[in-house]
């Protein structure tokens, strides 16, 4: 649905997501929101349940989850250019009510943006209410257009250093990062070496 935001009459696109629980189920709707990023051109948001964990560590208990249901979900969200929105609340949004021995808990529930979106609402959080009588929590989402925070979010994806092209881009960046560590150490060792030999007041200064 298109929308408009009333402080400040920034047109947006909102889509209400939920996926179904079996993979091969979930493909079509990810081609869906495929073909959608490439005919938004405003800020779009899509929020929901989408039955699926983006990382590990959004899951605990039971059985341990399948990397190519990660995979599949992380490819679209790369190929569409949505980024997770930051969330407040309890970790996991979703469970499989079984009994104490056996639930499980993850988080299935977000809020995705494009780069649109976070540029015309920066300040955008969705928090993770308290559920009442389901076994998903409900999310509630602000759009606020001040940036009133100046946090900042990064996860490293290990899947990341098996494309071949990783660590030219990160020499390319930051130049070569073991030689530098290696150099790093080495100036330790050194003064090491010089405080053992001298600890007098300056060589502490210096160290």
């Amino acid at each position: 649905m298109e929308m408009k935001h009333v402080e400040d009459e920034n047109i947006f696109n909102l889509t209400m997501y939920y996926a179904k629980c079996e993979p091969v189920m979930r493909r079509p709707l990810w081609d869906i929101l495929r073909h959608k990023s490439s005919t938004y051109t405003i800020p779009w948001c899509v929020i929901g349940d989408f039955n699926v964990i983006a990382f590990v560590e959004e899951k605990i208990g039971g059985i341990p989850y399948q990397m190519s249901k990660i995979l599949d979900f992380f490819s679209m969200t790369e190929d569409s250019g949505l980024v997770d929105l930051v969330y407040y609340g309890h970790k996991y949004t979703g469970s499989n009510g079984r009994g104490p021995n056996s639930i499980s808990w993850k988080r299935l529930d977000r809020g995705l943006v494009n780069d649109q979106w976070l540029t015309a609402f920066p300040a955008t959080t969705v928090h993770h209410l308290a559920s009442a009588g389901s076994d998903h929590n409900p999310l509630l989402m602000e759009i606020n257009v001040r940036q009133e925070m100046d946090n900042r979010y990064f996860k490293f994806l290990n899947c990341w250093v098996d494309n071949e092209k990783f660590f030219p881009l990160v020499e390319e960046e930051y130049g070569d990062i073991f030689q530098k560590a290696k150099l790093f150490e080495q100036q330790v060792k050194d003064a090491e070496e010089t405080r053992a030999q001298s600890n007098s007041d300056s060589d502490r200064i210096t160290f």
